[in-house]
């Protein structure tokens, strides 16, 4: 149910801790988040210290939210098939996959990002 009076600093407050719910609840119960958020803790770092351009570092970061991104929504797409039905049906098997793949892609994005700049760097 939505609250009558949802607008203005009330609105973005609880935009804000409805965020953080989400963000405790990926920590809490997906791995793969976990894990995707320790490679950033070490990643972004790395990021910041490299001899790299401006936009180099800003293109190493992103990928790598990009990644955290994806798999925020992979686990909510996760969640919604789940909460539909636990029993097995081809559309909520393809929605997991895709959403799946989507996570696949992040992470080669960020892969080939990473390797491209860290080779031009220093190879």
């Amino acid at each position: 149910m939505k609250p009558e009076n949802n607008h203005g600093i009330k609105r973005i407050i609880r935009a804000t801790n409805f965020s953080f719910k989400g963000l405790q609840a990926a920590w809490k119960h997906e791995a793969a988040f976990r894990q995707e958020c320790v490679l950033a803790i070490i990643l972004i770092p790395i990021a910041l210290l490299i001899d790299a351009t401006l936009v180099e570092r800003l293109l190493l970061i992103m990928t790598v939210f990009i990644v955290l991104i994806t798999e925020l929504l992979n686990s909510a797409v996760e969640a919604v098939v789940d909460r539909i039905s636990r029993e097995h049906h081809h559309l909520s098997g393809q929605a997991k996959d895709i959403a799946s793949a989507a996570v696949f892609m992040s992470l080669l994005l960020c892969g080939i990002t990473w390797v491209m700049i860290l080779a031009s760097r220093f190879v």
